[in-house]
C-alpha cells in the first residue's frame, strides 16, 4: 500500500488464510501438518482445548488460484481475502486426518492457548466478486494429497538415516 501511494505502484493485496499441501514443512507449527505428521507417526493428535474451536483450510492449489485472479484483474483498493469459508471444528479435522489415515490415533488434550481465537474464517465475497474466487479442492482430497506427500518423505526421510 506504501509503495501504491508513494509511487503509484500497480499493487493488489490478499489477505491469505490458512492454507495447507503437499511439501508444506512437517514442523511449521500449524495444524494440519502437526495432525498429518502425529498421525503417520502414530503419536497422540495435540488437541487444545475441547477442539470446538473452528477454522478454515484452503488447498494451496486454490490459494495459488487466488492469486493469480488477483494479478489478472484491474487494481482494486482494498484488500482480498484468499480462503475457504468452510469452516470445521478441531475435534473435526483431527478425525478427518485419521479417517484418511486409515487408522486411530490418541488424541492428547492439552489447555486452550489464552490467546487462541475461538473461530477464524474468511468472508471472500469481495473475492468471489472482483475475481471469480471460489475454492474447489474438498477437506478430504487436500488431507488425502496432504498425507500421501507427507508419508512419503518421512519415509525418504527416515531411509536416509
Amino acid at each position: 500500500m506504501d509503495a501504491r501511494r508513494r509511487y503509484q505502484a500497480d499493487t493488489r493485496v490478499v489477505r491469505i488464510f490458512n492454507t495447507y499441501g503437499p511439501r508444506m514443512a512437517f514442523d511449521d507449527g500449524r495444524v494440519v501438518s502437526n495432525f498429518v505428521t502425529q498421525t503417520i507417526e502414530n503419536k497422540p493428535l495435540t488437541l487444545f482445548g475441547n477442539g470446538q474451536q473452528t477454522r478454515s483450510f484452503c488447498f494451496v492449489s486454490d490459494l495459488v488460484d487466488g492469486l493469480l485472479s488477483a494479478g489478472r484483474v484491474e487494481t482494486y483498493d482494498s484488500p482480498v481475502n484468499l480462503g475457504n469459508p468452510h469452516e470445521i471444528t478441531m475435534l473435526e479435522l483431527a478425525e478427518e486426518v485419521m479417517r484418511v489415515a486409515g487408522h486411530r490415533v490418541d488424541v492428547l488434550h492439552q489447555p486452550l492457548p489464552k490467546d487462541d481465537p475461538k473461530r477464524r474464517c474468511p468472508d471472500i465475497t469481495k473475492a468471489r466478486a472482483l475475481l471469480g474466487f471460489e475454492p474447489k479442492v474438498s477437506l478430504t482430497k487436500g488431507i488425502a494429497a496432504t498425507y500421501e506427500n507427507f508419508k512419503a518423505r518421512l519415509e525418504l526421510r527416515r531411509a536416509r538415516v
